[in-house]
């Protein structure tokens, strides 16, 4: 089976349960800008290395897997998702970012230049990927207020994401005696 179906030569692309829809509909672009920041977070991942940083966004980008996939379920098909074992974003997710701002906020990092990224290209990464997390959080946002994604949680993930995202790009700095 090749990657190259043909499918989308049309112009739509496939959701969950085999349902289609145009490559611009709001959702997709919604699902494709989270695709990026997974994208975005890969980049900081890499430029950060293994260790706290860099196993902390790999945990991440599995968790964005996750909101992709609820992403790409139409309400109507989301029971079936959930009883097919899929996860969706709940509450113990974004949990898991809360205590990652709490291990963050108690390893005293400084604030100093928080208003102009790029101290380091590590840091500078991180606040790319937050960058992109905040505009995931618009696109989706907007699919709530009309109906189309109906679990406020993403949301409430999002935003922790991008303060983590945010204290990560500090924490980077402060390391680096840079701020």
């Amino acid at each position: 089976m090749s990657i190259a179906t043909r499918k989308g030569d049309d112009g739509t692309t496939g959701l969950m349960y085999n349902k289609r829809v145009s490559k611009s509909n709001p959702r997709i672009v919604a699902i494709g800008t989270v695709d990026e920041l997974n994208a975005a977070i890969g980049m900081a991942r890499a430029s950060n290395g293994a260790g706290f940083i860099g196993d902390n966004l790999l945990i991440i980008q599995k968790d964005l897997v996750t909101l992709m996939g609820e992403m790409a379920t139409l309400p109507e098909d989301l029971e079936r998702y959930r009883r097919d074992g899929f996860q969706i974003v709940s509450p113990e997710l974004t949990l898991k970012l809360d205590n990652l701002v709490a291990d963050i906020e108690g390893q005293g990092i400084s604030y100093r230049g928080w208003a102009t990224p790029g101290a380091n290209s590590a840091a500078g990464a991180l606040d790319v990927a937050r960058t992109v997390c905040r505009r995931a959080e618009r696109a989706i946002q907007s699919l709530r207020e009309t109906g189309e994604i109906q679990n406020p949680e993403l949301i409430v993930f999002l935003n922790r994401l991008s303060d983590v995202l945010w204290l990560m790009a500090r924490w980077m700095e402060t390391r680096a005696g840079l701020a």
